[in-house]
């Protein structure tokens, strides 16, 4: 027999309907009521009918989750796909399922907004796409409840990570160690890495170093192959490094990157940080085991998903709420052992 609403209300000592509302996840529900009925709810084994659910709440209880990036290895990128699980277990706890966006329905063409009308999702979340893809703008348009990541939209809540605070921190850090001549293997355009650049730049100029435009090169996020290449490109532009008028210091686009330009650099037999420096940037669990320890920005990717599925479902949950919050997300310096001192 499968455990009915009545057992959750003994179980936690209240009565049938503050147990449906808090399951339901109504707005006059506090907080510390909901912990209590869904932990016994989990104690017990209850599972509320998904059907009758929505038909009391005219929704699905399914969250969309738009990842669309220039690779195609969202799933494996080890930096979204934190934030894609910390998304999907707040969403859960809530109640709510994950729906990957695509467009096609058993083999039948749709857009993302046609996807997301046939799946009738309650929400989605933009974490990994090109905004300036004309299906992504139509989405971004319509009247589909959505939340951002990293990627302003207007009338949409958002989570930004502090790109900016986190490259102007690599700047600072190289130049106390005495660098002056960095160069930064930043991503491919999109607002992210716009923001970035900017930010070297600016810090660049306000220790009082030059940018040099040579040695700002792009490079596909999250790609070592990429960036084995460019750095190789960089350091030896002819088959030959000078280190006297080369650069002393790397800013890369991400932590993957970095370590395709650290193999590139001993490629050409080179040490680091012995004879160039590197940085990475998110701050990647697994390679902080690696020896040498990797400089890096730590970018906070559980609290980005988990912030990204609040401000989603309070937005589904107060449809009728002021204008949709944004959340900035700090990040911190990992000091490592890939920055030398000069």
């Amino acid at each position: 027999m499968p455990v009915t609403i009545r057992e959750v209300s003994r179980r936690c000592g209240l009565s049938v309907s503050s147990v449906s509302k808090a399951l339901n996840n109504y707005p006059d529900v506090r907080e510390e009521t909901r912990a209590i009925v869904y932990q016994a709810a989990r104690e017990i084994g209850y599972f509320p009918n998904a059907l009758a659910r929505g038909l009391k709440t005219n929704r699905t209880y399914n969250l969309g989750v738009l990842l669309d990036d220039e690779l195609g290895d969202n799933l494996t990128h080890s930096f979204f796909a934190v934030i894609l699980n910390a998304f999907r277990i707040e969403a859960e706890a809530h109640g709510y399922d994950i729906t990957l966006i695509n467009r096609s329905i058993s083999a039948r063409p749709l857009s993302y907004l046609k996807h997301c009308k046939h799946r009738r999702l309650d929400g989605i979340c933009f974490m990994c796409v090109d905004f300036a893809n004309p299906e992504v703008m139509e989405l971004t348009r319509s009247d589909v409840v959505s939340v951002s990541i990293d990627h302003p939209c207007e009338g949409i809540a958002g989570v930004n990570s502090d790109n900016r605070g986190g490259v102007r921190l690599l700047v600072e850090y190289a130049r106390r160690l005495g660098h002056e001549r960095i160069a930064y293997v930043h991503g491919t355009p999109c607002f992210v890495n716009d923001e970035r650049v900017k930010a070297f730049r600016e810090a660049m100029e306000r220790s009082g170093v030059r940018t040099r435009e040579d040695w700002l090169v792009a490079s596909h996020y999250h790609s070592a192959a990429h960036a084995f290449d460019n750095v190789r490109r960089l350091v030896a532009p002819e088959g030959v490094v000078r280190l006297e008028d080369g650069p002393t210091c790397l800013l890369m686009a991400d932590d993957v990157s970095a370590l395709g330009g650290i193999d590139a650099l001993r490629s050409l037999g080179l040490s680091v940080p012995g004879d160039m420096s590197i940085a990475g940037f998110d701050g990647v669990e697994m390679i902080q085991r690696i020896h040498p320890r990797l400089t890096t920005v730590h970018q906070d990717a559980r609290r980005i998903g988990e912030q990204a599925a609040a401000l989603l479902l309070e937005r589904i949950e107060n449809p009728t709420a002021p204008a949709p919050p944004v959340a900035w997300i700090p990040v911190t310096l990992i000091e490592g052992e890939t920055v030398g001192r000069i």
